[in-house]
């Protein structure tokens, strides 16, 4: 899987990269069961530059931000998935709750969250303006969300 690299091997790509005047894009997320609203957001996100890199939730991560019974996916298979859309071209993982250090390693030129975040709650967001880059915030579907379909999927087994 070409597309999932280590920090360090992220690190080094992104450095030869930029070296080739490419604008680098990154986002972060759980992407927990991937949705029609996720895929329109990476969409998205990939329009606003050359390279889209995700910084993915590692399991640890997911479980300390969404408890014990999350992740649903495991990170692998999770990255597996991700790394099937053509608009994603690299995937690494964090164990943070949140991805400044990833962030702050990758100096992205774009700095993609969705609409529901403030863009002054988005983490990162300083130390990419600071480098001259800059923040998008993309429109998120509606009525779309894992955790809406962890719901449905209970509600619809409940009485079994």
């Amino acid at each position: 899987m070409e597309k999932i690299l280590t920090r360090k091997e992220l690190v080094r790509e992104i450095t030869r990269l930029k070296k080739a005047g490419k604008q680098i894009v990154f986002t972060n997320g759980c992407f927990d069961i991937l949705h029609a609203g996720h895929v329109r957001y990476l969409v998205a996100a990939k329009k606003e530059g050359d390279i889209l890199i995700l910084g993915l939730n590692s399991d640890k991560s997911v479980k300390s931000i969404k408890g014990e019974l999350r992740p649903i996916v495991s990170q692998m298979q999770r990255a597996e998935v991700l790394s099937g859309l053509s608009c994603v071209d690299y995937i690494t993982f964090f164990d943070e709750p949140d991805p400044l250090n990833l962030i702050e390693d990758v100096s992205p030129d774009v700095l993609v969250k969705g609409d529901d975040w403030a863009e002054e709650h988005i983490i990162g967001a300083d130390h990419v303006k600071a480098n001259g880059g800059k923040v998008v915030r993309v429109s998120i579907v509606s009525g779309i969300s894992t955790s809406l379909i962890i719901k449905r999927i209970l509600d619809a087994y409940k009485d079994c």
